[in-house]
């Protein structure tokens, strides 16, 4: 019997993620199946962009160069023969659900998330409020992000609690020659060194024990030079850290660590605030700011203009993290706003959508309503947990698939036949797919770029230079 055929739409990590443990838990559980001892599949991958790896390549912070190093472990996974790298192919706009559904046995949609949730408070549409999404695909070179952005503001606002606020904050503090070591574009670079940001407010609606930044990104915080980190008393007294939350925080691991961290980070702030110093002692000239039980509940405006300032409502939090407001206001002058209160995963033409949940309608990856069709990465479980959590969470919608395949009374070949291949489907529409090859042009000359700066690689923006790099036109 032919090889089983799955088309993977999305070519970030949750897809090349899924298309590898696809692969190998076939392998390893063909027989058991009932699928066939010989049984194997072939993966066409889809991505709507002219190269790969997505969040790893567009959603990582530049000063986080260790978690980019994953793109080599994903690379190996591209240039396995059973997967077909399909980049410049647009779902909705190049194929369709109808066109996949009658070519492949199995259909999963890692799609990822490009918006973000919107912002719901009054003076939310102000001149000088940004959602963290649009300033993310600018400070990480997305091709459609405009190669300008805004930072005349001396005083400036984050409003969320998570790891993505840490690192719009992060950034907006950091001078561009500590970039230098990354991947950083060069209009980020210019964009930073014109940045006039001194005060930088991080607002976190609950208590220190329940916010969800992790250790990582709180160590990053603590080695900001010429950064003055600001802390308040209040927020880590005994009458608001108290023994039944410190308790409550013990139960997981990973927030005990976390809290631990932002005490030593409360330490290092004492010093900071006494002195007016970066980590090393140095003079600091910017501030960052923290202040957790703080729910930002208003921006203000001049005359519904351009942000004066945000309006906070103190809070107190429960050690079970039920948070209540107090009543007690107080306004905080700044010239901008950003707010990273989470990502909302894209819509998919003809797929079912959550709206409560953020996700593609679906119970265990399984799309209701629609067999053989799958999600997986942030479009089946919401844009929570850091890149590692998308292997158990494509483990489960493989192991779903297999099953389903298992249970059909064509064990699993599904696709009609016969069908000519995508590509031809692809060319007939004039669209020229670009594959693993193409990505190596784009990759080495990337590379070679950064060589004559003594750089690693400097990332190119402009989405038709990538094209002619990837064609080999340039």
């Amino acid at each position: 019997m032919r090889d089983f055929k799955v088309a993977v739409v999305g070519a970030g990590p949750a897809g090349v993620y899924v298309s590898d443990i696809l692969l190998r838990q076939l392998a390893a559980k063909r027989d058991e199946l009932g699928l066939g001892a010989d049984a194997t599949a072939h993966i066409d991958l889809f991505e709507k962009l002219s190269v790969p790896f997505g969040l790893v390549r567009y959603g990582v912070a530049p000063d986080h160069p260790a978690i980019k190093y994953i793109i080599g472990a994903l690379e190996k996974t591209l240039n396995n023969p059973q997967i077909r790298l399909m980049a410049d192919v647009e779902f909705g706009r190049d194929i369709n659900l109808d066109d996949l559904r009658s070519r492949y046995d199995a259909v999963i949609f890692a799609t990822g998330a490009v918006d973000d949730r919107p912002l719901t408070i009054q003076g939310a549409d102000a001149r000088g409020v940004f959602g963290a999404a649009r300033f993310v695909e600018w400070y990480d070179g997305y091709p459609t992000a405009s190669p300008d952005w805004d930072l005349s503001a001396s005083h400036v606002a984050v409003l969320g609690g998570g790891n993505v606020a840490m690192d719009i904050s992060r950034l907006l503090v950091r001078y561009p020659d500590d970039l230098l070591h990354t991947d950083i574009p060069q209009n980020v670079y210019d964009g930073l060194d014109a940045n006039k940001a001194e005060d930088v407010h991080v607002f976190v609606r609950r208590d220190v024990t329940h916010a969800k930044f992790s250790v990582q990104e709180l160590r990053e915080l603590e080695a900001l030079p010429g950064v003055e980190i600001v802390t308040s008393d209040s927020d880590f007294a005994p009458e608001t850290l108290t023994e039944a939350h410190m308790a409550a925080a013990s139960e997981d691991k990973l927030t005990r660590q976390m809290v631990d961290e932002l005490i030593a980070v409360r330490e290092m702030s004492l010093k900071m605030m006494a002195e007016h110093v970066d980590f090393e002692g140095n003079p600091a000239r910017r501030r960052f700011y923290l202040h957790f039980n703080t729910n930002p509940v208003e921006v203000l405006t001049n005359d519904n203009g351009p942000v004066a300032g945000v309006r906070v409502e103190k809070t107190t939090t429960d050690p079970d993290g039920t948070m209540h407001g107090t009543g007690e206001l107080s306004d905080v002058a700044v010239e901008a706003v950003y707010h990273a209160i989470g990502y909302k995963p894209a819509q998919v033409s003809g797929i079912p959508y959550d709206e409560r949940a953020y996700t593609l309608d679906n119970e265990g990856g399984r799309i209701n309503g629609l067999d053989f069709v799958y999600a997986t990465g942030w479009a089946k479980r919401g844009p929570v947990g850091l890149i590692g959590s998308t292997k158990s969470d494509a483990l489960e919608t493989v192991e779903n698939l297999l099953t389903d395949w298992s249970a059909s009374e064509s064990k699993g070949r599904v696709a009609a036949q016969p069908q000519s291949d995508i590509a031809d489907l692809l060319a007939e529409r004039g669209v020229q797919p670009l594959d693993y090859a193409a990505w190596q042009r784009v990759d080495a000359y990337e590379r070679a770029r950064g060589a004559e700066v003594e750089r690693e690689h400097i990332k190119v923006i402009d989405e038709n230079e990538l094209r002619a790099l990837a064609r080999g036109e340039k």
